[in-house]
C-alpha cells in the first residue's frame, strides 16, 4: 500500500501478497475469494468488508464474479500477477467499478482485460483512468508484448475509453456467447504511460 493520504486498508485474509494499483483518483484493488464470496451473499457484506458504499447500479456483468464449485476456500481466483480488482475511489470510499486482466499473456505476450464502471459514475473520466491504470501495470510486465480489450460490435463509450488510452480497433470477430465483437489493441511500442 502506498501512503498516499486517501489511502484506506482494506481488511483480507491475504493482506500484502497481492498488489494494488494506484491511479490519480483510484485504487484498484485486487480482489480475493473473500470478496466473491460476500458479493454472492450481498452487496452489503461486501460494502462492510471493504469498508465502502456500494452503488446500486453495479455489477453490470455479475458473471464476472463466480466462484467454481472445485476451488478450494484459500485458492487465488486468478494468478497473483493478474488478477481482478474492484476500483475504488478513496475520497469518496466508494467502489465505482471493476476490471481483471482475463488470465496470464499468452505465449505471444498477449494479455486481455475487462472492466465496467456503476452507471452512477459514468462520464466522469473513471474509466479510462482505471483502465490506463491497468495498461501501466500491464506493461510494467516485460513479458507483455501488447494488450487487447473487446467491445459489442458498435460505436459506444467503451470504444472511446479504449480510443483515449491508445487502443486502435484491429478485428470484428465472432465470440460464441455475444456474437459480433470487436477487438482492439496497444502494442508495447506504441503505448505511453499516463
Amino acid at each position: 500500500m502506498s501512503s498516499h493520504t486517501n489511502d484506506f486498508h482494506h481488511p483480507t485474509r491475504h493482506d500484502t501478497v497481492k498488489k494494488m494499483i494506484q491511479t490519480p483518483n483510484l485504487q484498484l484493488f485486487p480482489f480475493e475469494r473473500i470478496h466473491v464470496e460476500a458479493l454472492l451473499c450481498n452487496k452489503s457484506e461486501l460494502a462492510a468488508l471493504l469498508q465502502v458504499t456500494v452503488p446500486d447500479g453495479w455489477p453490470h456483468f455479475p458473471e464476472a464474479f463466480s466462484l467454481s464449485a472445485h476451488e478450494s476456500p484459500e485458492s487465488n481466483l486468478l494468478e497473483a500477477d493478474w488478477q481482478g480488482y474492484f476500483f475504488l475511489h478513496p475520497k469518496d470510499r466508494v467502489l465505482v467499478g471493476n476490471g481483471a486482466f482475463k488470465g496470464p499473456p499468452d505465449d505471444s505476450g498477449t494479455i486481455e482485460i475487462g472492466y465496467e464502471i456503476a452507471s452512477e459514475y459514468w462520464k466522469r473520466g473513471l474509466a479510462t483512468e482505471a483502465v490506463q491504470g491497468m495498461m501501466d501495470y500491464a506493461f510494467s510486465h516485460e513479458e507483455v508484448r501488447a494488450v487487447i480489450a473487446h467491445t459489442l460490435a458498435q460505436r459506444n463509450a467503451s470504444n472511446r475509453v479504449l480510443q483515449k488510452v491508445g487502443m486502435k480497433f484491429i478485428a470484428e470477430v465472432n465470440d460464441p456467447e455475444e456474437g459480433k465483437i470487436w477487438r482492439w489493441q496497444i502494442r508495447r511500442d506504441e503505448y505511453h504511460p499516463a
